[in-house]
């Protein structure tokens, strides 16, 4: 049985590329990786991939949206993310030292909003299993909790009536950020 798998790189589009004389800063535009709308509560989650002098990384941006309470999670210097590839490895992501437990947003129409941030640093020897399987899932290890997620191989977003394509996404766009 001869089978073959072809991944085509996507463009890459950056929202920030600086090269000066302190060093190179690259960041790719923001894609959603997950998506959950239920009645007047949302929450999106958003990677984009960074290269700090040839130093890559992996930022996330969680936004909840809820006119009930939202429960707070945080990021602190014990928080991974666990990816399960296609290819059954597990890649873990470790979290920088900055705790953050988001920022509250209020807005006109009565919803609770929060915002969360973080940046995970790719461990050793992971980024060449991330480039040729795509993920399956993902685990988030907030200070307190982990949470699951299911990543799906084509997601239209609700948020911005966009095609993504979570479950290839390390596969598309590390190759912008790694030479």
């Amino acid at each position: 049985v001869f089978s073959l798998n072809a991944f085509a790189q996507k463009p890459c589009e950056f929202s920030v590329n600086v090269k000066d004389s302190i060093g190179t800063y690259k960041e790719t535009k923001s894609a959603i990786v997950h998506e959950f709308v239920f009645g007047n509560t949302s929450k999106h989650i958003f990677f984009a991939l960074t290269s700090t002098d040839d130093m890559p990384s992996l930022s996330v941006l969680i936004i909840q949206k809820s006119k009930d309470f939202l429960k707070v999670n945080c990021f602190d210097k014990n928080s991974r993310i666990y990816l399960q590839l296609e290819n059954n490895k597990v890649i873990t992501l470790i979290a920088s030292e900055q705790e953050n437990c988001g920022t509250p947003v209020s807005d006109d129409l009565g919803f609770n909003n929060r915002i969360l941030s973080g940046n995970f640093f790719f461990m050793k020897g992971t980024i060449d299993d991330l480039k040729t399987s795509p993920v399956s899932s993902m685990r988030i290890k907030f200070s307190t909790e982990s949470q699951d997620y299911i990543i799906k191989n084509l997601l239209l977003s609700e948020m911005d009536q966009k095609t993504y394509f979570p479950n290839s996404y390390f596969i598309d766009f590390l190759p912008c950020v790694i030479d």
